[in-house]
């Protein structure tokens, strides 16, 4: 049985990962699983230089899943080079750097600082729904989309995901352009814009006013971008969006992405992306599937 999968020339030992932003760089989920067992680890967002995040409260928890308005909080590049890198290293899982920024230059200085680092893939965050400046702009308009695209591409020494946002009227449109800005693959979805009033104090819950919304309950749609846009695109799709078992894992593959990522599962269950990739193994035993890659994409019209 092989679990294996290649995105963009790298070898995965399985099609499973994490969410930028819902498992740090893994510090401290090394206490409960073996993050070796992952396929790939992808980081939390780094920009050139450290973010302070969106004001609080910047959480909160909807029916089917949660809002959050965190804004890219990060330490920056420096402390990223000096501490998360040397301990995925420790690793045995593919390392993907999340890398998000509020300019092209934002986003090509981060790029070039990483080309001569240990890391195996780049996932270019053009999509985040929480940042007023720079990355909901880019992952909403196709031009913008490919123009940062290529300009990323011209300058990283490793493959790129571009990660696609949601909230737009045409997902192929933004696969086509990502892919024709040469993208080595493309990740989706982000997480979509929502809103949360408390009806007693009569005012907005989360300090941003708007947040992300992310759980179980954009899994459908996630599922149908997912397949919009293998079906638009050559490029490998990671698929993520709601994934809380293997049976989600499972139809984002038979929709057509060659890998998942799990991503709010985590905060409520630590061991969700290790105990998906057992369901998957159960499933492929089950049902006498010998490749991975023979499921994918299996659903066509």
């Amino acid at each position: 049985m092989n679990m294996s999968v290649n995105i963009a020339g790298v070898e995965w030992k399985n099609p499973v990962t994490v969410a930028s932003g819902t498992f740090g760089s893994g510090m401290e989920y090394g206490e409960f699983i073996d993050i070796s067992r992952l396929g790939a680890v992808t980081t939390k967002g780094v920009a050139n230089v450290p973010w302070p995040g969106n004001p609080t409260p910047r959480v909160a928890e909807t029916y089917g899943g949660m809002l959050n308005a965190v804004g890219l909080q990060n330490p920056g590049i420096e402390t990223f080079l000096e501490s998360d890198i040397p301990f995925l290293k420790t690793k045995d899982t593919k390392i993907i750097v999340n890398v998000c920024g509020k300019t092209k230059e934002d986003y090509i200085e981060v790029v070039e600082r990483l080309s001569d680092a240990p890391v195996d893939m780049l996932e270019i965050n053009v999509s985040c729904p929480n940042v007023k400046e720079g990355g909901i702009a880019f992952g909403q308009n196709p031009d913008a989309l490919y123009d940062i695209t290529k300009a990323v591409k011209e300058r990283a020494k490793q493959p790129i995901i571009m990660k696609l946002s949601p909230n737009v009227t045409d997902i192929t449109e933004m696969a086509k352009a990502a892919e024709a800005g040469g993208t080595d693959a493309i990740s989706l979805i982000n997480t979509l814009t929502g809103m949360k009033i408390d009806i007693h104090k009569r005012r907005f819950v989360l300090a941003n006013k708007t947040g992300g919304l992310s759980g179980p309950a954009i899994k459908p749609i996630a599922v149908r971008m997912v397949y919009q846009a293998a079906n638009a695109v050559k490029v490998p799709i990671i698929g993520m969006g709601g994934i809380s078992c293997a049976e989600d894992a499972i139809e984002f593959i038979m929709a057509g992405a060659s890998a998942v990522s799990v991503g709010t599962a985590n905060f409520h269950d630590p061991y969700a992306a290790i105990k998906i990739i057992e369901g998957v193994e159960r499933f492929m035993e089950e049902n006498h599937i010998s490749e991975i890659n023979d499921i994918r994409g299996c659903v066509k019209e």
